[in-house]
């Protein structure tokens, strides 16, 4: 088989910029989660972890609405140069001070705060610009390298950062990830895409309102959004602030815990791998039934799991997590108007987000009153039953991809 025929979108110049930029990016991304983690818990508690989470993304879900409005009304790419300038600037300036001096409490949460900031306008932007650097032809293929990169990125950054952490300090990991949103800036400087204003003159409320109307009426769409919001609480809470202090406690620290979110990233790239040449049928079934593999890295800490046998269950998550990535982004690409598509992601991120920083920061206190295994595998058993739940609503289970849509009659 060619290797055209798997990477075929590469050929493009402004998606090989895209994908060169992001991939470098998303390697810093990995690292900063055990980088920060670290430099918490040399001086804080699980507690303050959860609260370190919960800064950064509160200011993400408080402006993602407006992310997308304004990736919507303005150049994506420009939009997206300014939320990277954001990040940068943020980085270098935290890793720089853990080098120097002993972070407090409120200075990690302030720069987490200003990520989650320039977070909230990158990402809807992103979900708009990569329809307009690739061709429509190679759209799900160009889907499946973004999620590869994200996964390869997800392999070495956590790598890295257990390495850095151990050797120097984890601050150098952090500075690091701002270096890493630097070529980022780069890459999106030197793409070339056609932009011209849609000259609207809706105020801001009314897109607002726009873009929820096009959220509201596909219940495909906003059943899959209450899905992952509860995905990001039960799951993504647990593991990112009880994971690391398991990881501590009983598996050696950092360099184990890079080690299983390493292993997580191995099965990311194998699930990209897989969606290079793998368009399913019903895309929205598949992809719902991926995320019943995001339990089996929990249920390995809560059993208190050597950490090679966690990270093989990470390794099945990430499988999942990659296969559902690419499906539900192209499903949505392809599904939704260019024109209102930010706004439609920001409702998409809005949605999937908007629980995680109470998750974030009550997950260490409930574990303290709950215990920690009874913590996560109440979250775990919860999980199953939401995606069962999800399994029963037909336009989840009935949509169909392009190639294989057939009149609507048949399949009623």
């Amino acid at each position: 088989m060619r290797l055209n025929e798997w990477v075929g979108a590469l050929r493009e110049r402004n998606f090989r910029l895209f994908f060169i930029g992001q991939t470098t990016s998303q390697i810093g991304s990995g690292m900063a989660p055990v980088a920060i983690a670290f430099a918490v818990l040399q001086h804080g508690t699980a507690s303050d972890l959860g609260l370190v989470s919960a800064a950064g993304l509160v200011p993400l879900v408080v402006f993602l609405l407006a992310g997308g409005v304004i990736a919507d009304r303005f150049s994506r790419r420009v939009v997206m140069l300014g939320s990277d300038l954001l990040r940068t600037s943020a980085q270098i300036g935290l890793g720089a001070w853990i080098v120097v001096s002993v972070v407090p409490l409120w200075g990690f949460m302030a720069l987490a705060a200003v990520v989650g900031v320039g977070s909230a306008f990158f990402f809807p932007a992103l979900t708009g610009l990569v329809p307009q650097v690739v061709s429509e032809g190679k759209l799900l293929q160009a889907n499946a390298l973004n999620s590869l990169s994200g996964s390869t990125a997800s392999v070495m950054g956590p790598a890295l950062a257990g390495v850095i952490v151990a050797v120097w300090s984890p601050g150098w990991a952090v500075l690091a990830d701002g270096l890493t949103y630097a070529l980022s800036v780069v890459s999106l400087y030197l793409i070339r895409v056609e932009w011209t204003s849609n000259g609207s003159v809706e105020t801001f409320t009314s897109q607002l309102r726009t873009g929820w109307s096009e959220f509201w009426s596909r219940t495909w769409l906003w059943v899959i959004v209450v899905e992952f919001s509860c995905v990001n609480v039960l799951i993504m809470a647990p593991m990112n602030v009880l994971g690391p202090v398991i990881a501590k406690q009983s598996l050696g620290g950092a360099p184990a815990w890079g080690l299983i979110l390493a292993l997580e990233g191995v099965g990311s790239v194998l699930g990209g791998v897989v969606m290079l040449r793998w368009d399913p049928v019903r895309p929205l079934l598949t992809a719902t039934l991926a995320t019943t593999a995001w339990t089996l890295p929990l249920m390995g800490l809560a059993a208190r799991a050597p950490a090679l046998v966690i990270g093989l269950g990470g390794l099945v998550s990430g499988i999942g997590l990659s296969v559902f990535g690419t499906l539900w982004t192209t499903t949505m690409q392809r599904e939704i108007p260019s024109e209102v598509l930010s706004r439609v992601s920001a409702y998409d991120w809005f949605g999937s987000l908007v629980f995680l920083p109470i998750g974030m920061a009550l997950v260490g206190p409930i574990a303290k009153v709950a215990g920690v295994n009874s913590t996560i595998v109440g979250a775990a058993a919860l999980l199953v039953l939401i995606i069962g739940v999800t399994l029963m609503v037909p336009s989840v289970t009935r949509m169909r991809s392009p190639k294989a849509k057939v009149p609507e009659s048949s399949l009623t």
